[in-house]
């Protein structure tokens, strides 16, 4: 790439950030077919085609969205040496996360373990619902999505589900409430915190069902910090991994119940199909 244009790449680069090809050339005050041709140039340069047009617009191929973390990075040294001339910019490679709201921060913590700390990263974290970060990893603003549920086949093609942590669900609550001698005199004697539309819900409701009795349910909450926080509170009975409550268990607040719910919930890494993946990416669901 020695030869490669940065007037093209800089070009690129306002288009890239624009969406519009009218509006780039007017502000840079460039002929639209002037800039067109520079694009046209850069592509020819590359091997790959890096816009498409979408409506009035364009939008950035997989090749083009690559091709512009590098240009950021580029132009963002640039800046930096000019500012500093005492130090060099550093190039860093954005690796872009999404995690479910609902996802334990603990199980996040681990997840980024092998990363945190590495200064030739930029650890971009987004989080929300499956169906927004799952759209965004299929747009590839995203390179992974963590969930507790794979994609269905029929939700969007191409994604490809990495089972990254299997955990055992367990009862956790403060000392006072484990003095029960059976894990359905436990259950129907004390209230219980769940989560909400989930892999534990289905099977908590199962359990509950075989053993014939009928929970008091104190909360049900769809985000695990608040899981945390009740069981803290002594609100009732949390039925979680014990990833959720980690810091918790090892500081003697909660502890378990002796008693096996056969409920095991499992953590994915999603990703999708890419002729350019992020290596980063392999670094952490590979390992």
């Amino acid at each position: 790439m020695a030869d490669l244009n940065y007037h093209h790449l800089r070009y690129f680069r306002a288009v890239a950030h624009d969406g519009n090809l009218t509006r780039t050339a007017e502000r840079l005050n460039l002929s639209q077919s002037a800039l067109s041709t520079q694009i046209k140039q850069l592509e020819a340069r590359m091997g790959h085609k890096l816009f498409e047009r979408q409506g009035r617009g364009l939008a950035l191929t997989e090749a083009g969205r690559i091709a512009l973390d590098h240009a950021d990075r580029i132009f963002t040294a640039g800046d930096e040496l000019v500012a500093t001339l005492n130090r060099t910019g550093a190039a860093r490679q954005p690796i872009r996360i999404g995690a479910l709201s609902t996802l334990s921060r603990n199980f996040q913590l681990e997840f980024l373990r092998p990363i945190i700390g590495r200064d030739d990263l930029d650890i971009i974290l987004r989080s929300g619902g499956a169906t927004v970060l799952l759209e965004a990893l299929q747009s590839l603003t995203l390179d992974v999505v963590l969930t507790t549920e794979p994609p269905g086949r029929d939700a969007f093609s191409g994604f490809t589900s990495h089972r990254i942590s299997e955990q055992r669900v367990g009862v956790y609550g403060t000392a006072r409430r484990m003095h029960h001698t059976s894990l359905g005199s436990l259950l129907a004697s004390e209230p219980v915190i769940l989560p909400t539309e989930s892999s534990i819900r289905t099977g908590f409701d199962s359990l509950t069902a075989r053993l014939g009795v009928t929970a008091q349910i104190a909360a049900e909450v769809d985000d695990m910090a608040m899981v945390r926080l009740l069981a803290r509170e002594d609100a009732g009975l949390a039925i979680t991994p014990a990833v959720v409550l980690a810091d918790e268990i090892a500081n003697g607040l909660l502890q378990a119940a002796p008693f096996d719910l056969d409920i095991v919930e499992s953590f994915y890494a999603v990703t999708v199909n890419r002729s350019f993946p992020n290596p980063v990416v392999k670094d952490l669901i590979g390992r």
